[in-house]
């Protein structure tokens, strides 16, 4: 329940929603407390005469009671649901904004499945309580403090009677409340569990099909809804034997109440009328001792799911800028790397004394055998992953200092995994420059050799992609990332292997329209295909993180049972087999 503590600020955001809504939740209980009242004198005053002018006037009141709790029930209602729904904005806002915020190592270590649990289901349920919970909490703890003034003044004895199983009612309320809350943290993990499954699957739907998996994934899934099924019908179980035993516990005292009250309505220490007003307050009772079971059950919920909402709002974003960080007018795009050593948490040594130099406006390749730490050595240059301080400079700046979104607009990178959003082609190629024109864009495609392909789909520019780019082959994909990189104008270039799904002939067109584009920007790029860095400027082999060559082309062929040399070679040869 102590998460529910950071709800405060987020309400504290609307102060006149929060103060109306609870002054109408207050004016509503006061009103309802109105009604035995109204009903006891009527009682009494008919008992002794009956007249049609009585009837009407108490009926008249009566209506007016009823109408007033209403309108009040109704202010109350828009104002405090309304707020509900400006916390949950403002908590969507914030996750969402947050998600966005952490680095790559947290989304290796979290399922994409259980983050959006947090932000629906979960959400769901905060926002329930930030509502109804509250709604009901308040008239429950007015209505309560109120009929309980009145009973007293009617008949202290009655009424310590009528609250005799109270402490009974805590009890279960504090038993059922600590069970109810661990129990919705299973449900909602497992609810992440199963949104996880069916993510993977519908991403991964095609591996499935290739497979035959269809079936195997049934029946994992099967297992998974099944023990959703069993952790939520264990949670209804305990939820529905708190109701009824409250209602027990509420009965016991009516019954007691009704003895008791009856032997001072015959030795006439109350009046009928009396007994009456305090037989409606004791029912105007019933409801909020029932309303305190369910409010509770809505906190232990809500504080259980604002409690894994908590976790990744409070996730400090390891990379994000540093106080010394001082923005650049303009950067050329050298790069420098001085005796960089880089490894992932708890993983050995990925990288190890990298020095080298990109002058601005030159053409840096990288090769070398899988896992040698090329797209390790790209992602330090944004700041995708983190530098040790003073290993990575851009003109002279280490990264470091340099402010994130400055750093990242000088730069634009095609990464390995090729990923496009759910919209047409424009708007993918004009993700990072929204405001371009069409002509620019149309250049752009051109660019990464697109122009071809735009005129076989069926909308040009307007044809949507689908689902992560589905309707596109995978070298489609690759080329309008490339554009989208080629419109952002960068000063740097960064090009993780995003040609491998295009045939050579076109490799070589693309690579030739960026040497003239891209004439006097930095561009570094990594390859399987020798052929696309024989033309750079300057060519490095990475072997087990360390630079084991470096030189041009012509360099590295020279040397002797070289690492290059062999490569170069086996990649001809397989050329060759490739022809025959």
């Amino acid at each position: 329940m102590s998460n529910l503590a950071a709800l405060r600020q987020y309400l504290l955001r609307h102060p006149a929603k929060l103060v109306l809504g609870i002054s109408a939740n207050f004016a509503m209980a006061m009103v309802g407390l109105v009604h035995p009242v109204v009903v006891g004198r009527a009682v009494d005053a008919l008992s002794e005469a009956v007249s049609p002018r009585l009837l009407m006037v108490y009926g008249v009141v009566l209506v007016g009671v009823a109408a007033l709790q209403g309108l009040l029930s109704f202010a109350q209602r828009m104002t405090l649901v309304a707020l509900s729904r400006d916390v949950e904005y403002d908590l969507r806002q914030e996750y969402f904004g947050r998600l966005l915020e952490l680095p790559l190592s947290f989304y290796q270590r979290s399922h994409t499945g259980d983050l959006m649990a947090r932000g629906t289901n979960d959400l769901q349920a905060v926002r329930m309580v930030c509502g109804p919970a509250i709604m009901y909490s308040g008239s429950t703890i007015f209505t309560a403090v109120g009929a309980l003034a009145f009973m007293t003044h009617l008949h202290g004895r009655l009424t310590l009677l009528a609250l005799a199983t109270m402490p009974l009612v805590a009890f279960s309320t504090r038993f059922f409340g600590d069970r109810i809350h661990g129990l919705f943290e299973r449900v909602q993990e497992q609810f992440a569990a199963l949104s996880t499954r069916v993510q993977e699957n519908l991403a991964g739907v095609r591996v499935v099909r290739a497979y035959a998996r269809e079936q195997s994934e049934i029946a994992q899934f099967v297992r998974a809804n099944e023990e959703y099924v069993r952790r939520s019908s264990r949670l209804i179980h305990w939820d529905s034997a708190f109701r009824p035993l409250l209602q027990l516990l509420v009965g016991i005292g009516f019954v007691a109440v009704l003895w008791y009250g009856g032997r001072l309505v015959m030795a006439e220490e109350l009046t009928v009328g009396e007994f009456v007003t305090f037989n409606f307050f004791l029912s105007r009772l019933v409801w909020p001792m029932i309303a305190i079971g369910w409010v509770i059950n809505l906190a232990q919920r809500g504080s259980a799911s604002l409690g894994r909402i908590l976790e990744v709002l409070r996730t400090v974003p390891e990379i994000r800028d540093e106080q010394t960080a001082a923005p650049v007018a303009v950067l050329e795009g050298a790069v420098r790397f001085d005796h960089l050593d880089f490894s992932y948490a708890s993983e050995s040594t990925v990288l190890r004394d990298i020095t080298l130099d990109v002058p601005a406006g030159t053409t840096l390749a990288q090769v070398g055998r899988t896992g040698s730490g090329k797209s390790t050595l790209l992602s330090l240059i944004p700041r995708l992953l983190q530098p040790p301080a003073g290993t990575v400079f851009i003109d002279g700046h280490d990264v470091r200092a340099l402010p994130l979104a400055s750093l990242r607009q000088a730069i634009a990178a095609v990464p390995q995994e090729t990923i496009l959003f759910s919209a047409s082609v424009s708007e993918n190629i004009a993700l990072g420059r929204p405001e371009a024109s069409v002509d620019d864009v149309l250049a752009a495609a051109a660019a990464a050799g697109l122009a071809a392909d735009l005129e076989d789909f069926p909308q040009g520019l307007d044809t949507p992609v689908g689902e992560r780019g589905i309707k596109l082959s995978g070298g489609q994909k690759q080329r309008v990332a490339l554009a989208r990189a080629l419109l952002r104008r960068p000063r740097i270039l960064l090009l993780d292997d995003s040609l491998s799904a295009v045939d050579t002939e076109t490799e070589e067109r693309i690579l030739d329209s960026l040497r003239q584009e891209f004439s006097d920007r930095t561009v570094i790029l990594v390859s399987h295909r020798l052929s696309t860095a024989r033309h750079a400027d300057q060519i490095v082999v990475l072997e087990h993180g360390r630079i084991a060559e470096r030189g041009s082309h012509e360099e590295l062929l020279e040397i002797e049972q070289g690492i290059y040399a062999d490569l170069f070679g086996r990649q001809q040869l397989e050329d060759e087999l490739a022809v025959v």
